[in-house]
């Protein structure tokens, strides 16, 4: 489920709590202007980092983003693309909605991404299902006006022509004569061509369906067939009626799309088939060209996910050899830190001595080039001239990301680039010649800055800072900067928590524990800005508290390889412990404990009231997984393995199994088009608990999917989950 368990995340966003003259209201925390203040969007850097371009949302209208420019010499900014003058306001296609859905933008407006061309004189926007070509005195051009959305939008890396999607078949346009020409034809129903598929898109983190050779020559382009998936049907129930979509959702244990890779050239013309190998049932994890064109890397993974061969494809026949594999005994994660060097030499990154690091590959030789008992997240930036290497890691904490640099020459020395406090991101530009930081810390909400190759800072770009007349400096006074420490799990593993207390309240307080737990993404427990919904509850009088359990990443993979076959174990037992330990503490009502989680979280509330019944005094699920069987392919099997050869793990694991052991009050949260963990999961619960005669309440929201939210739906949703809990829990009477 990779980014889709951040769902409850996405959801408290952005701001803090308030004073006693001006106090936080579920209102303001999701009306406009946004409360962490201006947090740009897709920050990047031009190619030839003369420009720092971002998606900046409006004031007036948080959802909505325009395109905005800055000139990194003299700091001047204007905007390029005006969402609301340029855009048509057209509805989407639901291939569209789909893509936005499984990139958890589905409820943003205006321009949603942009890239940059190669040559650092246009940038590619996609807006309301058409495709414009802006430049940076502002002028837009308008590439395509169809009924129907030109998806993945792709300008080739010569910056001569731009590549889409319509129809399912992949379409070139040659921006200098304005003509297109579509190099498929047999897209449609069950088939299309260069785009990535469902589950590559919402496990896999590509987004991608064709990749340009950097010649202009060639296209890798992915042909999906989805006929050997089976057929869900999804009730996407509305407000105004009920649609009925025959979905192709492959549930694990089932056969998923087959995906094979062809080079064509700009005609169309005798594509060649890559050989992926004799066995069909596998993952295209990643595609990329050598810096030449001379050849492509393919990262295969088998159906196990305990394989991944990276090969060395010939564009010209198609020809496959392997060039090295990554194995594990549970499974591996996949990464984007692949960098082919100019040499022939290949940056990597790779778990294989319990923790993901860097290495340098040469004809078969491995160099490492970081070590130690902490993770490499993202290669930012490479000079290959200096061999020098820049990258986020938690090497000195394992709450914050800070950036590094390291040489290729000297393995093993780093140099922390970044300020520590602050959990930090980073890009740059292909020069490798200067870098935005984009950070937050638990009392600075998100700021940004370009810096030099040093990491020294050149500019802000964003400080941010809560003073004056920011949105929040009238709720700063109040805010409640959290406690950091750990506790120790069953194993001896220590666990970090995070803890709010709230200020202005006497006797013991009722505490709401958020709980996440799940692995792949979503931990709860790092230096980063605090978001408004927990700072609006502890304005009320709860502790909030939440604990990173095994299972979750960015620990190594013995701490997370300890989920494998067996969710809803080791994560519920550590989550025990820390009520364990919060009812030992004198600030603590240990009668008044609730739990709430989203998605895994949702998934958790149920485990862990089904686990331990009476230590709870209330739960809120949302949108939780019930019976892991419905499911997608990749995920479930990364960590249950296969269904159909062995189903023991998912009948151990399901919060179906025990639900009927629940004695505690339970909100039941889901949203009815929801395509992610759908809706059916609910309802298999309903009719658990139903059966059994065990009472719970509910709340469903017509036409929303996994993600809740949006104007007057955000603040419905978390007035119901408060009202809640202030009668079951906080004003509950001993």
């Amino acid at each position: 489920m990779t980014r889709h368990f951040l769902a409850a995340a996405a959801l408290l966003v952005s701001a803090m709590p308030a004073t006693a003259q001006t106090p936080l209201t579920l209102e303001r925390i999701f009306g406009n202007p946004a409360l962490s203040g201006p947090t740009p969007r897709a920050v990047a850097l031009s190619p030839d980092g003369k420009w720092l371009t971002s998606l900046r949302n409006r004031a007036d209208e948080k959802e909505r983003y325009d395109l905005w420019a800055v000139d990194t010499a003299s700091g001047a900014a204007h905007m390029l693309v005006d969402s609301g003058k340029l855009g048509s306001g057209a509805e989407l296609s639901e291939a569209e909605k789909m893509q936005r859905e499984r990139a958890r933008i589905a409820d943003f407006k205006g321009i949603v991404s942009y890239s940059w061309s190669a040559d650092g004189k246009t940038l590619l926007v996609p807006l309301d299902g058409d495709l414009y070509l802006a430049a940076l005195d502002g002028s837009v051009r308008r590439l395509t006006d169809t009924p129907t959305s030109e998806l993945d939008g792709t300008t080739s890396p010569k910056g001569g022509y731009v590549s889409f999607v319509r129809d399912q078949n992949l379409v070139v346009l040659d921006l200098a004569t304005g003509t297109e020409r579509q190099l498929t034809s047999d897209g449609g129903d069950t088939l299309s061509w260069g785009v990535a598929e469902f589950v590559a898109q919402e496990e896999m983190d590509r987004r991608r369906g064709h990749w340009w050779s950097p010649d202009d020559r060639r296209i890798a382009v992915a042909r999906v067939d989805e006929s050997p998936v089976a057929v869900v049907t999804r009730a996407a129930i509305g407000a105004d009626g009920t649609k009925v979509y025959a979905q192709r959702y492959p549930k694990a244990g089932t056969p998923n799309a087959r995906v094979d890779l062809y080079v064509m050239t700009l005609d169309g013309a005798a594509p060649v088939k890559v050989d992926l190998g004799a066995d069909t049932d596998i993952y295209l994890a990643r595609v990329d060209w050598l810096p030449d064109g001379s050849a492509l890397l393919v990262q295969r993974q088998n159906r196990a996910q305990t394989r991944l061969d990276v090969l060395r494809v010939d564009p010209a026949t198609g020809k496959a050899a392997v060039l090295f594999s990554e194995t594990a005994k549970s499974w591996i994660n996949l990464n984007d830190n692949l960098r082919p060097l100019k040499d022939g030499r290949l940056l990597w990154s790779s778990e294989r001595d319990g923790y993901s690091h860097l290495f340098l590959w040469k004809a078969g030789k491995w160099t490492q080039l970081t070590k130690g008992p902490w993770q490499v997240k993202d290669l930012v930036g490479v000079d290959e001239a200096k061999g020098r290497l820049w990258f986020t890691a938690n090497r000195d904490t394992p709450l914050e990301w800070q950036l590094y640099s390291v040489d290729i020459v000297r393995p093993g020395q780093v140099n922390r680039l970044t300020e520590p406090g602050y959990t930090n991101a980073a890009v740059m530009d292909r020069a490798a010649s200067r870098l935005i930081v984009t950070r937050s810390s638990p009392s600075q909400p998100p700021q940004s800055y370009l810096a030099g190759a040093d990491g020294q800072r050149i500019a802000w770009i964003e400080e941010n800072r809560v003073a004056g007349d920011h949105p929040y400096a009238p709720y700063m006074a109040a805010h409640v900067v959290p406690e950091f420490g750990t506790i120790a799990a069953a194993d001896g593993s220590a666990l970090h928590y995070k803890l709010m207390r709230p200020t202005g309240f006497s006797g013991p307080r009722p505490v709401l524990l958020q709980v996440y737990g799940g692995p792949g993404a979503g931990r709860q427990v790092t230096h980063d800005w605090v978001n408004p919904l927990q700072e609006y509850f502890v304005s009320k009088g709860w502790i909030v508290f939440s604990l990173d359990n095994r299972g979750t990443p960015d620990r190594g993979k013995a701490f997370e390889d300890q989920i494998h076959r067996a969710m809803g174990g080791v994560e519920v037992a550590d989550q025990l412990a820390g009520v364990a330990w919060l009812k030992a503490r004198a600030d603590v009502d240990p009668k008044r404990i609730a739990v709430f989680g989203w998605s895994y979280g949702g998934y958790m509330t149920l485990k862990l009231l089904a686990a331990a019944p009476g230590t709870f005094a209330a739960g809120v699920s949302g949108a939780p997984p019930t019976k892991w069987e419905l499911y997608d392919t990749h995920y479930t099997e990364r960590y249950m393995g296969n269904p159909a050869t062995d189903p023991a793990p998912y009948q151990r694991s399901d919060a179906l199994t025990d639900a009927d052991r629940i004695a505690d009050p339970l909100l039941l949260v889901h949203g009815m088009s929801d395509d992610n963990v759908v809706f059916d999961n609910s309802t298999a619960l309903m009719a658990k608990l139903q059966a059994a005669a065990i009472p719970f309440e509910t709340m469903v929201y017509p036409g929303q999917g996994h993600r809740v939210a949006g104007p007057g739906i955000s603040v419905h949703l978390y007035t119901t989950i408060e009202n809640f809990l202030n009668a079951k829990v906080r004003d509950r009477a001993e």
